[in-house]
């Protein structure tokens, strides 16, 4: 006899792609959440007849049910009275809720909810039932009290069914096996067996339990109906299969991925990739679910189920069906969303009885004809693929109810679709009406004449050069390039170019943009080229940003369009010969440009016939702007800026504060759309739907005059969906989704969007160990700080850096040098004794001067440097001013400067500058000496291994522990002072084998070598210098060897 059956469920998580290069990776963060499971919640928003979360009913022709809840042990059934129609209800409230078992609670909740209630759905009636609302998806047997598993608290279970496969559960006398791991110590196998349901998906690998169970619960597990597996662990899915072919009493089998999640909140993906033949002999299976696993395939063993009515595959990798497909004549519902199918077979038509067919999100371009015959077809999901058409066979579909086929390409729908009369078609996002796209030009023929165009490679002196008739590549010093087409000047052209300082008047940022490069200046402004000139401006890497060129014309900025590539393998200005990024755009007149990064923007052109904007950041930010929301085709432009939820949290002091994306929403030209204009956005980070608490919702606004952030949710009709927040609007700004306890949320998102735009700095002031007068100041962000010590540690020491500080992008500061120390300069950006800066986080903010006593001081001085925001004051009086250099109110941070004492000439380390040597030689020009610039050379090769050389040498370990004090800061000062304080006690002959053997005892052989190969220069030195003065060498003696020259 057929058996048909019916089963809704919530849809998982589909499994994301692994990311390629950390250069393009700025729209990562979708919260969580896939983009395959943002579209199902679409698809599915909106539909009346959507079962509740956590039901599955099942219902057989012969009378039989099978109601299934999605937990443990919750199951209350509702039968037919015998010989009748009317339904009769086998569990009553008679205790008080608290004190029932997890079964007669559930069963006493649908009851109550009246989802007894039968209704006729495709003409079958169907019985569904639910769990309380406050029950989790996927309760653990924790949650009952091991108390209740007593046998005159668990109920009786019955089916209305005479056949075979009807059961009757009671309390369980056989002992119950060890199920710990992978189950929870104590889990009751009785409980766990209830009402024929075994539900392992909710425990991670709980699917190892299975063999356990089968080796000591045979009896019961063959009357089990309804199974469910998580796929995420191979050892465990491949133990469970081989049990699987026993349970001839199934009915529903779940083997899913997606269950659980990884220390990062990813989804771990099913590990399925095929089913074993013998599951075949499942003879009474009606549902079969193996959704978000790795199956290439349709299992063929799937073929052989006669009463399959229900098989969900979706997110697999299936790109192909099987055309033995069409045999399965009891299939009802086949869901085939997110595979990679190109094709589906012609047999698919066979399925007469199949009333929903979800194929979406695959990669399909046609359809079969042979769809047409399925006359039993309601609800046909074809949406986000690659068709062009659609058959006209469709037309006969007349059970067809709802036909989805938004997000395809197609241009027209056959009339005899359009005209089935209870058709409901979701046509979005498709090019309806529009011409086909022309084919592409064919390329242009090869030129005849030679294509290369001349090169010219600038030096960084060189300013002004010559354009011809025939082009030119120029490259500029830093990374920069200009490309001259041919023919873009019809006669011999003198160009200039100029890289300018950092300046505010050269530069406009907007909120949240960072500044690339410096300002490149191409002159003469006012020449205009035949054909467009390429400009290209070099950026350093930037994450979660796009990068393009503005260009200042003299009076006003504007945003070109810009495309991002490597420079020329011939023109490398970067470490390791690689070449530099370059923003490019073309030009016909010279001007002022500079690279910018700005917020990713998603830009469309809404007519009055409605469109859809969708971001790239987040494919789930969507806005729809219905038909007649405007007279006047205007330009929408969408801006995310992701936030991370550690930031948002630490900034307002909420430890449980979580923030969606913030979205920034402008049009051009700017005025109120006429149709409420539908926004969708992810809901925080950590929420769903069914789990949001509505009063800590708030959506906030931020108004563009007064930059101030309001809250206006009760001012909008906010709904929420599983995975979505959708709100409407008719004007554009920022909106921003908060989920917090706090009350004045206002306040609070006002201070973090601030504290967003905002870098934590610090800064650094080192002096060149060879001449402290000399002296580099740097702002740069914290994360940099640490590399950049180490890379100037070499030449330069300092004081440790300053204390963390808060900039903005492009703001104003000052270094002023205080306490006895001014400035040996005289700079346009240095105004008595102040350095003027602008800190751009992407860019160096360095600047590198000479410092000198003040007027009438000698001796040693103990000076300072202090930073200060805003511009250099011009009010600050003269009494103030010598003591610092600017307000209290301005001041960020102080760092010490110390200058050496008249006389000072300066050496490669701190060592020498207090104290002064004669200079130093090892050995004599005859056997081979070692000077002090060898020393030194050597030094800087020693590193970690300085204490075993110095004992090798004979230093006594008093002596390198104070050594090591000392210079406990500084490794390099260390191991000279350790190598010239051996050096300088070395008396007569001797000295330079005894460094040889103890850089050989050290293990060092790699220094012994380079010692004696400058050994052995110096000695060829001698011998020749010798012989240019005519002077005789001694004859050696028999033995000796004569030494080569």
């Amino acid at each position: 006899m057929e058996r048909r059956g019916k089963i809704e469920e919530q849809k998982s998580e589909e499994e994301e792609e692994e990311e390629e290069d950390e250069e393009d990776r700025w729209c990562g963060g979708t919260n969580g959440r896939s983009e395959g499971t943002r579209n199902q919640e679409e698809r599915k928003d909106g539909r009346e007849d959507q079962a509740p979360v956590g039901v599955m009913t099942i219902q057989f022709p012969n009378g039989e049910e099978l109601p299934m809840v999605d937990g443990l042990g919750g199951v209350g059934v509702n039968t037919d009275t015998p010989g009748g129609t009317g339904r009769t209800q086998d569990h009553h409230l008679e205790k008080p809720m608290n004190h029932l078992t997890l079964g007669e609670r559930d069963a006493a909740v649908a009851t109550e909810n009246g989802r007894d209630t039968p209704e006729d759905v495709d003409g079958i009636g169907t019985l569904s039932l639910s769990r309380p609302p406050s029950d989790t998806w996927a309760p653990s047997i924790s949650e009952t009290p091991l108390s209740s598993t007593s046998p005159n608290l668990i109920p009786t279970f019955s089916l209305s069914s005479s056949s075979p496969s009807s059961l009757s559960t009671t309390p369980s006398l056989s002992p119950a096996p060890s199920l710990s791991p992978p189950l929870p110590e104590g889990t009751d196998v009785g409980v766990l067996l209830a009402g024929g349901h075994l539900t392992l998906d909710v425990f991670k690998g709980g699917a190892a339990a299975l063999p356990s169970l089968w080796d000591t619960q045979r009896e019961q597990l063959r009357e089990v109906q309804y199974l469910r597996l998580g796929s995420e662990d191979q050892g465990a899915l491949e133990s469970a299969v081989v049990v699987l072919p026993n349970l001839t009493g199934l009915r529903s089998l779940a083997i899913r991925g997606h269950r659980f999640h990884d220390a990062q909140g990813a989804p771990i993906p099913g590990l399925l990739s095929t089913l074993p033949s013998p599951v075949s002999s499942l003879s009474l299976l009606v549902h079969l679910d193996l959704s978000f696993n790795r199956l290439p395939s349709l299992p063929l063993c799937v073929l052989s189920l006669p009463v399959l009515a229900e098989l969900v595959l979706s997110y697999n990798r299936i790109s192909s069906l099987p055309g033995e497909l069409g045999a399965l004549a009891s299939l009802r519902r086949l869901l085939l969303l997110g595979n990679r199918l190109r094709a589906l077979p012609p047999t698919l038509g066979r399925l007469q009885g199949l009333r929903t067919l979800d194929v979406s999100a695959n990669l399909l371009q046609a359809l079969p004809d042979e769809l047409g015959q399925m006359s039993g077809l309601t609800t046909l999901e074809l949406s986000q693929n690659r068709l062009k058409e659609l058959p006209t066979t469709l037309g006969s579909l007349l059970s067809l109810r709802e036909l989805v086929l938004h997000s395809n390409d197609l241009r027209s729908i056959p009339e005899c679709v359009c005209a089935l009369p209870h058709l409901s078609l979701d046509l979005r996002n498709n090019p309806i009406g529009r011409p086909p796209t022309p084919p592409p030009l064919p390329p242009n023929p090869p030129a005849q004449e030679d294509t290369a165009i001349p090169e010219l490679h600038l030096g960084i002196n060189q300013h002004r050069f010559t354009v011809t008739t025939d082009g030119c590549h120029v490259f500029i010093p830093g990374g920069a390039e200009l490309l001259f087409p041919r023919q873009c000047v019809a006669s011999a052209t003198r160009l200039k170019w100029v890289e300018h300082k950092l300046d505010r008047k050269w530069v406009w940022l907007e909120e949240h943009d960072f500044l690339m490069s410096r300002p490149l200046e191409l002159l003469p402004h006012g020449v205009s080229f035949e054909k467009p000139v390429e400009v290209c401006v070099p950026y350093r890497r930037v994450r979660r940003r796009e990068v393009v060129v503005r260009r200042f014309d003299g009076q006003q900025w504007s945003t070109l369009p810009t495309l991002t590539r490597r420079g020329s393998q011939r023109h490398s200005s970067q470490p390791r010969g690689r070449p530099a990024r370059l923003a490019c755009c073309n030009v016909r007149e010279f001007s002022w440009f500079v690279a910018v990064a700005r917020l990713v923007s998603d830009s469309c052109s809404v007519s009055p016939e409605g469109a859809l904007l969708v971001s790239r950041v987040d494919p789930g930010i969507k806005l729809r702007f219905p038909p007649e929301a405007t007279t006047q085709t205007r330009t929408v432009t969408l801006q995310v800026l992701q936030v991370v939820l550690s930031e948002v949290r630490e900034l307002s002091g909420d430890p449980d504060a979580r923030a969606s994306p913030l979205l920034r929403l402008s049009q051009t030209p700017s005025m109120p759309f006429l149709q409420p204009i539908r926004v969708q956005i992810p809901l925080p980070p950590g929420l769903t739907g069914h789990m949001v608490d509505m009063s800590k919702l708030h959506l906030l606004h931020r108004d563009s005059a007064s930059h101030s952030w309001s809250d206006i949710t009760t001012q909008v009709s906010l709904q929420i969906t599983h995975l979505y927040a959708i709100f409407t609007i008719t004007h554009f700004s920022w909106y921003w989704l908060w989920y917090s306890t706090q009350k004045c949320i206002s306040g609070v998102v006002r201070k973090v969007y601030h504290r967003l735009k905002q870098f934590r700095v610090q800064f650094l002031a080192q002096q060149k160990k060879s001449d402290p007068l000399q002296v580099l100041l740097q702002c740069l962000p914290a994360c940099k700080v640490e590399s950049r010590l180490q890379s100037l540690c070499e030449v330069y020491d300092g004081p440790q850096p300053s204390d963390v500080c808060d900039l903005l992008e492009g703001e104003q500061f000052f270094a002023g040098f205080e306490r006895g120390i001014d400035v040996n300069a005289d700079r346009p950006d240095c105004v008595e004794g102040r350095l003027a800066f602008v800190f751009y986080s992407h860019l160096k903010n360095l600047k590198e001067v000479f410092i000198c006593p003040s007027t009438g001081l000698e001796g040693p001085i103990r000076g300072q440097v202090s930073f200060y925001r805003g511009e250099v004051p011009s009010d600050l009086p003269v009494e103030v001013l010598k003591k610092r250099k600017g307000h209290d109110s301005q001041w960020m941070t102080t760092l010490p400067i110390r200058l050496p004492a008249p006389g000072f000439e300066g050496g490669s380390s701190s060592v020498f500058a207090e104290r002064e040597y004669p200079p130093l030689n090892l050995g004599d020009p005859e056997s081979g000496y070692l000077t002090e610039t060898n020393l030194l050379g050597i030094s800087l090769r020693i590193g970690q291994d300085w204490r075993n050389i110095g004992m090798n040498l004979g230093i006594s370990y008093h002596e390198l522990d104070r050594m090591q004090y000392k210079h406990r800061l500084d490794l390099g000062s260390l191991v000279l002072e350790m190598l010239f304080h051996w050096a300088r006690a070395q008396q007569g002959e001797g000295a330079v084998p005894r460094l040889i053997d103890a850089m050989l005892d050290s293990g060092r052989r790699d220094l012994a070598e380079e010692v004696e190969e400058i050994v052995s220069v110096g000695k060829r030195k001698y011998q020749a210098s010798l012989k240019r003065v005519g002077l005789q060498e001694e004859v050696p003696s028999t033995g000796e060897t004569q030494p080569s020259t």
